[in-house]
């Protein structure tokens, strides 16, 4: 049996209250927790996962073991690998807040990994995975975080499970983070400058009762432990490996050039509302670590998963910034998306703050001023912060980009101005808050709904798997099947989708903004019109290695797309354009024309578009090959004559990207398509986008700086 250090020598040896967790020491462990209304606090010491009744229990002394509010204990004789829970006592009255329970085992709100899996227990209480202290040391090899200019990043969402989990994979470490590793050259060969993890922290994937679910949470919007690296993407089963594993993963993206930026979800937890388990913060301190109403009786429910954390309070404020202070320092993660982030500027009782203290927090906190701070500027109440969410740190999802462009490629009537806008960088949105183009993160799908391939195969929504009988899902997708709702094998209308997926690929990665593209949408992977896959764990949701080679012809083209991108900075500006010459004699940064060469008249339903980017010139280039770029769009669904606008006529222009073309003329990452007869009209397909780019204003080495993203 472990025997507990005297009163006077831990006093003596170990007295901090902070930092809170299991802290590893010489010859043991201090275990910190904070309970504000807690009358008694025990540790539970376990030998094996499976156990489920612990081998030790640990009393904290009330006099010698608390300072203020914090729970602070030193346990002599434990070490890495130690296996623990927490449990307190302290008043049970739920219709003013408080839930405490002395017999419900808790998550330490600050544990570094879980361990084994839900067990019931004779007494009818849900037994949480355990907590597991951990050794923060790592070779990490010299590694630094990147620091890429935000300007010059383009982003790959994906799920760590399901971009290896599919057998054609070929991963010896399928659905793992060391599968990510063996995948790292295509992710090198795509392009792409940072992975967008969706949520990587702990999230139960079966029920706390300890059954399977029939629908079991696959993307991961149900935190159990935000300090946490999911157990399940491990590919060891000893407890905390996936600490080292996750490291690893970091590690070799960063040696290929790769940023990692993880999908964080501080808007709720898995303990769900009054109906919910006991598995961590409710056991804690209820009324903190929640928003409440009603007196306390029930949870104010923002982001629509049953509760919605307090963000605001000066406690759970803390333990986010912690948090995040945390993945930066020991994983070396180099940004965050904030999932359902309006929840963050709501005060304790859930209306929206015009500064919020957390937003400030975040944006200010010096150890992650080298870091990637993204907004998902809305939740799940009906706020909706798209271009007003924060100051000059927070970059956003621009929702509107989504939306505007899915229209006008759509073919709905008196698109053209949005649609020039959301090129241009969102100037709307952003210029009026003094933020800059690369503050749009531009999209046009994720995992939130169809994917590209999707978007252009079918109407409405397919949710049936989900067995909620297809309510589940947004009904707005502004997609479209183009004759046949789901897979065909009439030429004709898969012709047109392909010609669709690169008319969305190119607009995308030509607009100004920063670009995030959904894994798989370069290679047509489908979820069978499922556009609310939370809960399909299955080759629905997996991605299909096997598209590759399928769709090679679009593979190409969406990597020489993100290589041309990350080479001009004529598509990638760090300021709002202004439709004026930057130097005498040198063309308008952007000018916009009709189909007839003309100025265009913004009030015209016409769907058809002329563009041309100005190449930066001189000094203001970044790195990179400085190319003006034209750009002709057409949505209608005939055929149309373009005449080049006089201002582009004096230029020699060949042509980059024709995506009614069959491939390999649909692109030409050479430049050497063919000439531009600028006194001559221009036929464009229906549906149809034709880039020229002229012949390189400046030539300078490829080799991309590294300024603070801010």
């Amino acid at each position: 049996m472990l025997k507990k250090l005297d009163q006077h020598q831990s006093a003596l040896q170990f007295s901090q209250a902070l930092p809170y967790g299991a802290i590893l020491h010489d010859g043991g462990v201090q275990f910190v927790v904070f309970s504000r209304s807690a009358t008694a606090m025990r540790v539970l010491l376990y030998n094996s996962v499976d156990d489920r009744e612990p081998s030790e229990v640990i009393h904290f002394d009330r006099e010698t073991d608390r300072w203020g509010d914090i729970w602070s204990t030193f346990v002599p004789g434990v070490g890495t690998g130690q296996l623990y829970h927490f449990q307190a006592e302290g008043p049970f009255d739920p219709e003013h807040g408080d839930r405490f329970n002395g017999n419900a085992r808790l998550i330490d709100p600050y544990a570094r990994a879980l361990a084994g899996r839900f067990l019931p227990s004779e007494g009818g209480e849900v037994y949480p995975p355990k907590c597991v202290v951990v050794d923060d040391l790592f070779d990490w090899q010299g590694d630094r975080h990147l620091k890429r200019n935000l300007s010059e990043t383009i982003i790959y969402e994906m799920h760590v499970r399901g971009f290896t989990r599919d057998h054609s994979s070929g991963c010896n470490h399928p659905g793992t983070y060391l599968g990510v590793i063996e995948k790292i050259p295509y992710l090198k060969s795509l392009g792409v400058t940072a992975v967008e993890l969706m949520p990587v922290h702990e999230f139960p994937t079966e029920s706390p009762w300890g059954h399977k679910l029939d629908r079991p949470n696959y993307w991961g919007y149900d935190p159990l432990a935000f300090f946490a690296p999911h157990r399940g993407y491990a590919s060891s089963s000893v407890p905390g490996a996936q600490v080292n594993e996750f490291k690893e993963m970091v590690r070799a993206l960063h040696q290929a050039g790769i940023e990692v930026i993880l999908d964080v979800v501080f808007n709720h937890t898995a303990e769900g509302n009054e109906r919910g388990p006991t598995l961590s913060f409710k056991g804690l301190e209820n009324r903190v670590y929640y928003m409440l109403g009603n007196g306390g009786s029930f949870y104010r429910n923002y982001s629509g998963c049953g509760n919605t954390i307090n963000g605001n309070h000066p406690v759970v404020r803390e333990m986010i910034f912690l948090c995040l202070r945390h993945w930066v320092h020991n994983y070396h993660i180099d940004g965050f998306r904030f999932d359902l982030a309006s929840i963050l500027s709501r005060d304790r009782q859930g209306e929206l703050l015009p500064n919020p203290p957390l937003v400030e927090l975040i944006a200010e906190d010096p150890l992650l001023a080298d870091t990637k701070i993204i907004a998902e500027a809305w939740d799940a109440a009906g706020a909706y912060q798209v271009g007003s969410f924060a100051n000059m740190r927070w970059a956003e999802w621009n929702g509107r980009y989504r939306d505007d462009i899915r229209r006008y490629w759509r073919g709905d009537v008196g698109q053209t101005g949005h649609l020039a806008t959301r090129l241009a960088g969102s100037s709307d949105l952003y210029q009026p808050g003094g933020r800059q183009p690369y503050h749009s993160i531009n999209f046009i799908t994720s995992h939130d709904g169809f994917t590209l391939n999707d978007l252009v195969t079918y109407s409405v929504k397919h949710n049936e798997d989900n067995h909620e009988g297809n309510r589940d899902g947004d009904n707005n997708n502004l997609s479209a099947n183009y004759g046949v709702e789901g897979p065909t094998r009439r030429r004709a209308v898969e012709a047109i989708r392909l010609r669709q997926i690169k008319n969305f690929l190119a607009t995308l990665l030509l607009s100004q903004g920063v670009p995030m593209v959904l894994y798989g949408d370069e290679c047509r992977r489908t979820q069978r019109g499922n556009n609310n896959a939370y809960c399909q764990d299955n080759n629905i949701s997996w991605f299909n290695w096997k598209l590759l080679e399928k769709n090679q012809e679009l593979v190409r083209f969406t990597r020489c797309l993100i290589e041309f991108r990350r080479a001009n900075p004529a598509v990638r500006r760090i300021d709002f354009l202004k439709g004026q010459p930057l130097l005498p004699g040198a063309l308008p940064d952007v000018s916009w024309f009709t189909a007839e060469g003309q100025e265009v008249d913004w009030s015209n339903p016409d769907g058809s578009l002329v563009c041309v980017f100005g190449a930066p010139q001189g000094s203001e280039d970044p790195q990179g090959v400085s190319r003006h770029v034209l750009l002709f769009m057409h949505a209608g669904i005939l055929p149309r004559e373009f005449q080049v606008p006089m201002l582009a006529r004096s230029i020699l222009w060949r042509r980059f990207i024709d995506t009614a073309a069959a491939s390999p003329a649909d692109i030409f990452p050479d430049f050497d398509g063919p000439l531009l007869a600028a006194a001559e009209p221009l036929t464009l397909a229906d549906r149809s986008m034709v880039c020229f780019v002229s012949a390189p204003m400046a030539k300078i080495p490829r080799v991309f700086t590294a300024p603070s993203p801010r």
